[in-house]
């Protein structure tokens, strides 16, 4: 999650909400790949939670990792709670249950998107092996109850345990016992950023399917594959999941904005401090709500962007596009959840057939899909076959997509090696959550803990 802003200019109305949108439409040339990817720190003797103070916390690894990387800390009330990298660098930064996240770097390929995580894969060990740390590659925390799971000292996250109880079952358990891996893209057009969020909003089902990778809770089987997108069906519905306005042929930049403006915010930043807003949208806010009750009550663009930042839906709009179906997982998928997207969307000839295959899905298709996803994955029926079937030809679209793009790395190799991992699911009929299962069954003897040594990075 990016640091918040405070970008002090005046919303002069509508159109300003709409153009900071429009702003991120770039050129073919200057479109670029940013991947996320978080991940469960614990501690190696006896795969217990990481808090965040003591010798041995998360702030001694990101006082180490600053050391490592001359990166700026970012602050939040006198603690450190993630780091800023020169620009276009990217950003580490904290999830509330204490999952340590990369926010990457605007890259051209996925090979420099694979030596990236390497890279800082390779850092954090350096700075978390001495400290006694690991770190867990999946969607769910396996073991911890929510009771267990430490809690970051962060002032938004404050706010957000207090309303998410307000608004679903499962929000706390989003914030501190979920990890996932993102990839953000951009668009050249309005018409192109509705044709690759349209896409993604109807793929995203079969994404939350292949990365399939949290089948344990409080130490057992919880009877889903993936845990991570159960969750996700009741934890604050209005601003998360998907939206039948989002399907519309004329959807564009100004429908969004009128979607998000009626949902409630989170907070606004105001002398440095978190003041709670739950209980205003923000089109309220732009009415003149607040009143005076605030330091400096007018809106400004850094509060615009700090709430389209704590919206949720399966695809979110900023000045890119992020796709957020995904169960974090072991060290390939980081490059594979990339190449899956940018084979599809960053390529004209597998754009348009990935737009014909599901140009005729329905809104109520894709919800559907979306419900059935957590506990059956590739086994979710879709128009009398199921998604493993179009597992099969999405990712030979994929697949076409990154031969076409002809980004080779030094030794002559393409992008499509890092669809390895998805072309195996698929294969074999298995996802990760169902081949974890397998060995808790058998060769795991029903314990949980092995988990900790084959997932981690």
């Amino acid at each position: 999650m990016a640091r918040d802003t405070t970008d002090s200019r005046p919303i002069g109305g509508l159109d300003d909400l709409v153009g900071y949108l429009a702003a991120g439409c770039k050129p073919r040339d200057e479109w670029r790949i940013g991947t996320e990817h978080e991940k469960f720190p614990f501690y190696t003797d006896g795969n217990a939670p990481v808090p965040y103070e003591g010798p041995r916390g998360i702030k001694a690894v990101l006082e180490g990792m600053q050391r490592t990387l001359g990166w700026d800390p970012i602050m939040d009330d006198g603690r450190i709670i993630g780091l800023g990298g020169p620009t276009g660098q990217g950003a580490i930064s904290l999830e509330p249950g204490g999952q340590f996240e990369l926010s990457g770097a605007p890259l051209e390929t996925i090979h420099q998107t694979c030596r990236e995580g390497n890279a800082h894969l390779a850092q954090l060990r350096e700075i978390a092996q001495p400290l006694g740390i690991g770190f867990l590659g999946l969607g769910g925390s396996p073991k911890w109850t929510l009771a267990e799971t430490p809690r970051m000292p962060k002032s938004r996250y404050d706010i957000m345990r207090a309303y998410m109880p307000k608004v679903g079952s499962h929000g706390l358990d989003m914030m501190h016992r979920t990890s996932t891996i993102q990839v953000n893209l951009d668009f050249s057009s309005e018409a192109d950023m509705r044709r690759k969020m349209q896409i993604g909003l109807k793929l995203q089902p079969l994404a939350t399917a292949l990365f399939a990778n949290s089948p344990f809770t409080d130490g057992h089987p919880n009877g889903l594959q993936s845990w991570r997108g159960d969750i996700w069906l009741d934890t604050d519905n209005q601003r998360s999941g998907t939206h039948e306005v989002f399907f519309s042929p004329q959807f564009g930049f100004a429908d969004y904005v009128e979607w998000a403006l009626d949902i409630p915010m989170y907070f606004l930043i105001r002398e440095g401090r978190y003041h709670d807003c739950t209980h205003i949208t923000f089109r309220q806010f732009m009415d003149g709500a607040l009143g005076n009750s605030l330091p400096d009550p007018e809106p400004t663009m850094g509060d615009w962007t700090n709430h389209l930042s704590t919206l949720f839906p399966d695809v979110r709009l900023k000045r890119f596009l992020e796709m957020r179906g995904a169960d974090g997982g072991p060290w390939r998928r980081i490059c594979a959840l990339p190449a899956f997207w940018v084979g599809l969307l960053y390529d004209e000839a597998s754009l348009d057939a990935a737009e014909t295959l599901v140009a005729d899905w329905t809104f109520a298709e894709v919800q559907a899909m979306r419900d059935a996803v957590p506990a059956e994955a590739l086994d979710t029926p879709m128009r009398g076959g199921s998604l493993r079937d179009i597992a099969r030809e999405v990712l030979s679209i994929s697949r076409q997509g990154l031969q076409n793009r002809k980004r080779l790395n030094n030794d002559g190799f393409d992008e499509t090696d890092f669809l390895a991992p998805l072309e195996e699911v698929v294969a074999r009929g298995t996802t990760s959550a169902q081949e974890m299962l397998k060995s808790y069954r058998s060769r795991w003897d029903h314990s949980i803990e092995p988990v900790f040594l084959e997932y981690a990075y």
